[in-house]
């Protein structure tokens, strides 16, 4: 297990914190990629709506599914976040209490990709790129450990391995 000391922890925040580039690529893989991701997979369901009803219900209830297995972990857990853990502040300042593990933005990056990927191999390569990018936004902007972001990860690719090409 990956393990991050206090010190390193605010090395990385503060990086982010303090040099304007870095915090504004950081800033696009944490806020605008993930708007992208919802847009586009709004787009998706709607296309899927009016062309293919079977992928339509297929790419709606899986995505809820890991939503809800996700939800449900986080309560369970509780677990702290960074911020919390090391007594200092994220990137940009969120505040959230608790319910770091396992990563809701990275679950739902990761399961919209297997949905792309079930519509279009190509797509969902890209879609997969993107989720990498947002997990990873997520670490760097000190909101979550590696291991909620991986358990993210894991539940989506997992499920949606099942639910778009086994069953």
């Amino acid at each position: 297990m990956i393990v991050i000391s206090t010190e390193t922890y605010k090395s990385i925040v503060g990086l982010f914190k303090r040099n304007k580039p870095c915090n504004t690529v950081l800033k696009l893989c944490y806020n605008f990629l993930p708007l992208i991701m919802f847009v586009s997979y709004g787009i998706l369901i709607v296309f899927m709506f009016f062309s293919d009803i079977k992928i339509f219900a297929r790419i709606t209830l899986s995505p809820l599914t890991v939503f809800a297995i996700v939800t449900f972990f986080r309560k369970i857990f509780n677990r702290p976040r960074p911020y919390e853990k090391f007594a200092t502040t994220s990137v940009f300042g969120k505040n959230k209490k608790g319910e770091s593990m396992p990563s809701r933005h990275t679950a739902c990056a990761f399961i919209i990709a297997m949905a792309f990927m079930y519509v279009s191999i190509p797509l969902g390569i890209a879609y997969l790129i993107i989720s990498t990018l947002i997990m990873i936004s997520r670490v760097l902007a000190g909101v979550h450990f590696i291991s909620d972001v991986i358990a993210g990860m894991a539940i989506s690719l997992l499920y949606g391995y099942f639910s778009f090409f086994i069953i």
